[in-house]
């Protein structure tokens, strides 16, 4: 008698759908069917999420093609099939790309960005693009899009599942796909995935290119996957992952990346002699709540248990929140990356350039468009500009130092010590943000994992951050801490439908 299988939507790894697609219990048709009934549910309806900007229109029809394929020749990839949510800086040949800002509403770029171009080569769906903070556009409400609006934290309906990045972070924890692109100058991949109770990783600067992705820091913007496991996120940066000649960028990995498969590191027991060192640092980020302080000391407790050797007190000797906040080349690169991305879209583009955006008549742009208007810089010879990226290099080498000289292999930390943040005005002093950027201002990788909720109910992530193209360990530390603690949870808002668990 054959073995009986349970499928259950919410819970599901891309390896079970590969499964049940492998046994004919699933197919691409089918599992899209899910997720469309989910959006019609939860996004618009119900506790009316608001993630979702566009479904791509030819979705029944490419999911049809992909089981034949399927059905044929068997699977391309891991990603045969597979829909993903796209944040809308992402150029897709099928959708329009506008950054949640109102006045590209319609903007339908030529063609696909590189990464999305190699999940579509991998066989996945670009399903739908998300919601975001504008990425141009000035808004009263935080974490919000003059397109879109605001979208809900499926957790918590009054507060934010992350900024940049928060339809993406939003649309997983509902679990309207099982995978997720999101982008970061600062902390858009990993807010998101910690106020969403998801995974996400944000990578070496230079390992995913940008090409044909909105930015604002050439030497440092990072797009990246978020998704429901480890395993998920593992497999995506298999396809996404690597050199790119419309990105130089990239060169950086050349002879870097590991031989062997991402998601060959994803490990159960990873954990075990695990050296993890507390960034006493990450704690002088404001502010800060006794209960989350001792959420994570449960977690440090855990990880020491399932196996790890955890360093409390791991220090820089520094006053980081002060070294982060000088820290970033972005507000002087901001204007070249805008005018390069435009630049990219030819007549697709209702702006060739941030002067005619900051003309436009139908929306204002953001004070940082305009303050770095109004201030360029010679990004060959500004010497504050150098002493910046002399600062980077420097912080960099401080922390890789102090990884080294206490044998860690990571270090650890709370992404932050509170909840997400209630939606409302960009002016009220309890909205404003501090967040930890030590990872994009100095390149060094980061992976989020869900570390938990408060007694108030509020998800927090665990930042893991590892050295320069460490990748495989950071895979490997978090798939240890996901089979030992895994915190991952199905909102009380979006509950399972009929149809998304069976057997099989």
């Amino acid at each position: 008698m054959a073995e009986e299988h349970e499928f259950n939507l919410g819970h599901a790894t891309i390896q079970d759908i590969n499964a049940a697609m492998d046994s004919g219990a699933l197919t691409a048709e089918k599992l899209v069917g899910l997720y469309l009934k989910r959006i019609e549910a939860y996004d618009r309806k119900g506790p009316s999420i608001e993630a979702v900007l566009t479904l791509n229109p030819d979705l029944m029809e490419i999911a049809k093609s992909l089981d034949a394929e399927r059905k044929a020749s068997g699977p391309r990839s891991p990603l045969h099939g597979i829909p993903v949510v796209v944040k809308d800086v992402f150029d897709t040949k099928d959708m329009p790309t506008t950054g949640g800002f109102k006045a590209m509403e319609g903007a339908q770029p030529p063609r696909d960005c590189f990464i999305v171009e190699k999940l579509r080569d991998a066989g996945a769906i670009i399903f739908a693009k998300v919601n975001q903070s504008d990425w141009y556009g000035e808004t009263e409400t935080i974490a919000t899009s003059s397109l879109g609006g605001a979208t809900k934290n499926p957790h918590a309906l009054d507060r934010t599942p992350g900024w940049s990045s928060s339809g993406t972070g939003a649309s997983l924890a509902a679990y309207f796909a099982p995978l997720g692109l999101g982008s970061e100058t600062g902390f858009s991949i990993r807010t998101p995935s910690s106020d969403s109770n998801v995974y996400g990783i944000a990578t070496t600067s230079g390992l995913i290119s940008r090409a044909g992705q909105m930015w604002s820091y050439v030497t440092g913007e990072r797009g990246g996957p978020m998704a429901r496991s480890v395993y998920d996120v593992a497999v995506a940066l298999d396809v996404i992952a690597g050199f790119d000649i419309e990105d130089m960028w990239t060169a950086r990995s050349l002879g870097k990346m590991p031989l062997e498969p991402y998601v060959s590191f994803v490990d159960p027991n990873g954990l075990k002699g695990a050296r993890l060192g507390v960034l006493k640092e990450a704690y002088d980020f404001y502010p800060v709540t006794d209960e989350a302080v001792e959420m994570f000391e449960n977690v440090y407790e855990a990880l020491e248990e399932a196996g790890a050797k955890v360093v409390k007190d791991v220090s820089l000797g520094v006053n980081l929140p002060d070294v982060i906040a000088n820290g970033s080349p972005s507000r002087f690169e901001r204007l070249t990356a805008i005018n390069h991305y435009l630049a990219r879209q030819g007549d697709a583009s209702p702006f060739k350039n941030v002067k005619e955006m900051i003309d436009n008549k139908i929306h204002p742009v953001r004070d940082t468009i305009l303050q770095s208007y109004d201030d360029p810089r010679d990004l060959n010879r500004d010497p504050e500009y150098r002493a910046i990226l002399k600062g980077k290099e420097a912080l960099r080498k401080a922390i890789v130092d102090l990884m080294d000289l206490h044998g860690l292999d990571a270090l650890i930390y709370p992404h932050k010590l509170y909840g997400p943040l209630k939606l409302g005005p960009k002016g009220d002093p309890e909205r404003k943000y501090i967040p930890n950027q030590t990872s994009p201002v100095t390149g060094l990788p980061a992976f989020i994992v869900p570390g938990g909720f408060t007694e108030s109910g509020l998800p927090i992530g665990l930042e893991i951050m590892g050295r320069e193209w460490d990748e495989p360990t950071l895979i490997k530390i978090a798939s240890g801490i996901e089979a030992e603690y895994n915190q991952l949870k199905i909102p009380a808002t979006t509950p399972p439908l009929d149809g998304e668990n069976f057997s099989y």
